[in-house]
């Protein structure tokens, strides 16, 4: 049963590595500026492409260009589809030991697809040459993030999986404050046209991705009494719903 502990511990390393190294790559290539430097009068802007310029270092400008662009997506990629196994294992979860809760975490199970769907979306469409479906679903992945952690959060009230839960509460309380006020800051100051702003605007993007990575961290406790068999009568349960739901029809 412990042996799934690596699981969140492996989604949260594979965003943060990921993510990081993109960026690394990036300054490297001259192809965003320096998270520390707040004053860069040579950041390039919309529709301008001045020699020597480097783009405001957000998490999507960091994979904008090769080589790093291939990092980027992959990164998206491994992430947005082992955040969507941690939701639907989560549910699995709640579903065998607290049913009860059921409803709930299948509002939390839905908010987490797309979520996962639209990082899915902004991993694969490049900022700069298909902006329009790269932001949507960022904007997307972001907005349903927030419920996300706000849902489990409740659960973790509701559920006890661990026998830590008085540990974790508090810590997954904080964890959703910061995401949900910072979430909605970044969305102000990411639409400003003055370079300091939107250089906080990339800060405050890169706390809501090291947020997220700790609050899925945390689940390492919960992973640690999961089995492999609630996914099992997860997929018998809705086996046996099927001919239920063509009875009623």
């Amino acid at each position: 049963m412990g042996f799934w502990i690596i699981f969140p511990i492996c989604l949260s390393l594979v965003s943060f590595i990921g993510t990081w190294s993109v960026y690394g790559l990036a300054f490297s290539n001259n192809h965003v500026c320096a998270l520390t430097d707040w004053g860069n009068g040579n950041y390039c802007r919309v529709n301008y492409t001045d020699a020597g310029c480097c783009w405001v270092p957000t998490i999507s400008s960091s994979g904008t260009y090769p080589p790093e662009n291939s990092l980027f997506t992959a990164t998206i990629n491994a992430g947005s589809f082992m955040f969507l196994l941690f939701c639907i294992f989560h549910h699995a979860h709640i579903m065998e030991r607290h049913s009860s809760q059921s409803m709930m975490s299948k509002f939390a199970l839905v908010f987490g697809v797309i979520a996962a769907m639209g990082a899915f979306a902004a991993g694969n469409c490049n900022p700069f040459h298909v902006s329009l479906l790269h932001y949507l679903g960022a904007a997307i992945s972001f907005m349903c993030v927030c419920f996300y952690t706000c849902i489990l959060t409740v659960l973790t009230r509701k559920c006890a999986l661990s026998g830590y839960e008085k540990v974790l509460y508090p810590l997954r309380i904080s964890s959703t404050v910061i995401q949900v006020i910072v979430t909605i800051i970044y969305t102000v100051l990411f639409i400003q046209s003055e370079y300091f702003y939107i250089h906080l605007s990339a800060v405050f993007e890169w706390m809501l991705s090291m947020n997220l990575e700790l609050f899925e961290l945390s689940y390492a406790v919960e992973f640690f009494f999961f089995s492999s068999y609630m996914l099992s009568n997860l997929l018998n349960k809705r086996e046996e719903e099927k001919p239920l739901m063509m009875t009623m029809s």
